[in-house]
C-alpha cells in the first residue's frame, strides 16, 4: 500500500523542503512490478544459497579463510573485468542482456545442487562454482542497475532504487531463516536447488514486459578508448569520485558478514546454522527498514552518505565487543539500516550524477569498487579473524569504515571550497562544528566591522574591495562596515549550501548539486 506524499515542511529558513514520495510509487508502472515480483523470488533464492555456501564450506574446511576465499572468488571477476561489463551494459539492449544472465545464474546454480545432493561436492567445486557466478555477474549487475532507469524513468529512479534495495532485504528475512531449516533438517543442497529453480521468475516477468512502455536511452556505438572515457568522466566529478571511493573502502573492509557472522556463531558463541540463520534475518529486517525510509527521500544528500557510512563503522566496531550474544544479535538491526542507507545513497547519488550514455560504465565502475574489492577485503578479514579473532577482525572492519568515512567528508568538503570550523565561544548561536569557506569570512576572531579587543576602529575584512575613507571618516567606516557584514552574510549562505548540498535531477533533465 503506498503512502501519500505529505505536504512541504521547510526546517531551515529560506530554504526549500524536501517533498517525500510515496513508499511504494515506483510500483504503479508495470513493467517495474514484474520486475520486483520476479526479483523478490530469486532473491530468496540467492540468499538461501549464499547461506548454504557459507556454511558448506565451513562445515567441509573448517576454516574462516576458506569461506573468505570462496566469496574472493565470486567477486574476483567483478575487480578483473568490472569495467567491460558496463561497456557491454551501455552497448546491447539491457533486458535481452538479462535474460541471459539469469538463465546462466540459474544454471550455475542447479548445477551445485547436483553436486551437493549426489553427495560428490568437493571444496574445489564450490569455488569454480562461485567464480563463474562472479563471472555472470560482471555483466549482470551494471545491467540489471541501469535498466531501472529505462522502467521507471529519471523521476523515480530514487524510490525504484531503495525498493530494489527493499526487495532485496525483504528476500533476505525470508531466505537466510528457511536456508537454516534446510541444512539443519535435509542439508544444503535443497536449498542450492530452490535457488536454481527460483530464477524461473525473472526470466517470466523479463518475457512479460511490454517494449513499448520501457523508456528510450541511447546506447553507445562500439569504439575505442571507452573505458578511458568512462574513468576520465568519473574522474572529473567530485561529487561522482569520492562517493565512488567511500564505497570502495566500506566494500572492501566493512561488509565481510559471512566471514564474520560465521566465525561469531562457531568460535565465539559456539552454536550451529540457526544461530548464524537468525543473525542474518536481524540483519536484513533492520536493512529492510532501512530501504523503506530511503524510499521515502525524494533526494539524495552528500552528507547522508558520509554520515551513514560513519555510524555503519562505529556500530561495528561496537558489536565487536558484545561481550554477549543478545546484545551483537540487537546491535545488527542499526548495522543493517545504516549498511543499507549508504547503499541506496550511494547509488542513486551516482546514478542521478551520471550522464545517461555513460551510465552503465560508471555503474560498472561503481560495483567494480564495491563487490570487486572483495577478493582483497575476504581473504584479508578472513586471515585477521583467524589468527586474531573474531572479535578484532570484525572490530578493525568498523574502524576502516569509519576512518575512510571522516576522509572522504573532509575531501568533499575541501572540493566544495570548505574548511572545518569549531566554535569553543559559549552562548553562541553558531553550531559547535560547521564547515564554512576556506577563505575565513567566518571566523572565530574578531570580526570586520565589529568591535576590537585592543579598543581600536573597526576595520573591513581583509580582501574588502572599499577604497581609503575620504570625507567624513565616521561615514565612511559604516559603509565599508556594512559592505563586509552583506559580504559576509553571501558567503555564509553559499557555505551552508556548499555544505549541506545533495544531487537532484531537475525537470530540464540536468543534474546538479543542490542545497539539502
Amino acid at each position: 500500500m503506498s503512502s501519500a506524499a505529505g505536504p512541504d515542511t521547510a526546517t531551515e529558513p529560506d530554504r526549500p523542503a524536501e517533498q517525500k514520495t510515496g513508499t511504494f510509487s515506483s510500483l504503479r508502472i508495470r513493467n517495474y512490478r514484474l520486475f520486483a515480483t520476479g526479483a523478490v523470488v530469486s532473491n530468496t533464492g540467492t540468499w538461501m544459497s549464499r547461506i548454504a555456501q557459507d556454511w558448506l564450506v565451513l562445515s567441509i574446511t573448517g576454516s574462516s579463510f576458506a569461506v573468505g576465499i570462496t566469496t574472493a572468488l565470486q567477486f574476483l571477476p567483478m575487480l578483473l573485468f568490472g569495467l567491460y561489463g558496463g561497456v557491454l551494459a551501455d552497448r546491447y539492449p539491457k533486458r535481452r542482456t538479462l535474460l541471459v544472465t539469469q538463465a546462466a545464474l540459474g544454471v550455475l546454480g542447479l548445477t551445485l545442487a547436483t553436486l551437493t545432493l549426489s553427495g560428490v561436492v568437493q571444496v574445489w567445486h564450490v569455488y569454480t562454482i562461485a567464480f563463474l557466478l562472479g563471472v555472470v555477474t560482471v555483466v549482470d549487475n551494471p545491467t540489471r542497475q541501469t535498466f531501472v532507469m529505462e522502467m521507471v524513468g529519471p523521476s523515480a529512479v530514487r524510490n525504484a532504487v531503495s525498493l530494489n534495495s527493499a526487495n532485496f532485504q525483504a528476500a533476505r528475512l525470508v531466505g537466510p531463516a528457511v536456508a537454516g531449516v534446510l541444512i539443519t533438517a535435509v542439508g544444503s543442497g535443497w536449498a542450492f536447488l530452490i535457488n536454481g529453480l527460483s530464477f524461473l521468475a525473472p526470466l517470466t516477468g523479463l518475457l512479460l514486459m511490454r517494449t513499448s512502455e520501457l523508456h528510450q536511452v541511447e546506447r553507445v556505438p562500439r569504439g575505442k578508448g571507452q573505458l578511458r572515457e568512462g574513468l576520465r568522466y568519473v574522474a572529473g566529478k567530485p561529487d561522482l569520485i569520492w562517493p565512488i571511493v567511500l564505497v570502495g573502502f566500506i566494500g572492501t573492509f566493512g561488509f565481510n558478514f559471512p566471514i564474520w557472522l560465521s566465525a561469531f556463531v562457531n568460535k565465539v558463541f559456539h552454536s550451529g546454522a540457526g544461530a548464524y540463520g537468525l543473525l542474518n534475518t536481524l540483519m536484513a529486517a533492520g536493512s529492510l527498514l532501512g530501504a523503506l525510509l530511503a524510499a521515502r527521500r525524494s533526494r539524495t544528500r552528500l552528507r547522508m552518505l558520509v554520515a551513514a557510512a560513519m555510524v555503519f563503522g562505529l556500530l561495528e566496531a561496537a558489536a565487536a565487543l558484545a561481550p554477549e550474544f543478545w546484545l551483537f544479535a540487537v546491535l545488527l538491526v542499526p548495522i543493517g539500516v545504516f549498511g543499507l542507507t549508504f547503499n541506496t545513497t550511494a547509488n542513486a547519488t551516482v546514478q542521478l550524477a551520471t550522464d545517461p550514455v555513460m551510465r552503465g560504465r560508471v555503474m560498472s565502475l561503481y560495483m567494480m569498487v564495491f563487490v570487486g574489492g572483495t577478493p582483497i577485503g575476504g581473504p584479508v578479514m578472513g586471515w585477521v579473524t583467524d589468527t586474531y579473532g573474531a572479535r578484532l577482525g570484525f572490530l578493525s572492519g568498523g574502524l576502516i569504515a569509519a576512518a575512510a568515512a571522516a576522509a572522504v567528508g573532509f575531501a568533499l568538503a575541501r572540493a566544495g571550497g570548505l574548511r572545518l570550523r569549531v566554535n569553543l565561544r559559549r552562548g553562541d548561536d553558531q553550531p559547535f562544528v560547521a564547515f564554512v569557506p576556506r577563505d575565513g569570512s567566518r571566523t572565530d576572531g574578531p570580526q570586520a566591522g565589529g568591535p576590537r579587543t585592543d579598543g581600536s576602529q573597526p576595520v573591513a575584512e581583509a580582501g574588502s574591495t572599499a577604497g581609503p575613507a575620504a570625507g567624513d571618516p565616521a561615514t565612511d567606516a559604516k559603509a565599508v562596515d556594512d559592505k563586509a557584514v552583506e559580504d559576509r552574510a553571501i558567503k555564509d549562505r553559499a557555505a551552508e549550501d556548499r555544505a549541506q548540498g545533495g544531487v537532484e535531477s531537475g525537470a530540464d533533465g540536468v543534474t546538479r548539486l543542490t542545497p539539502a
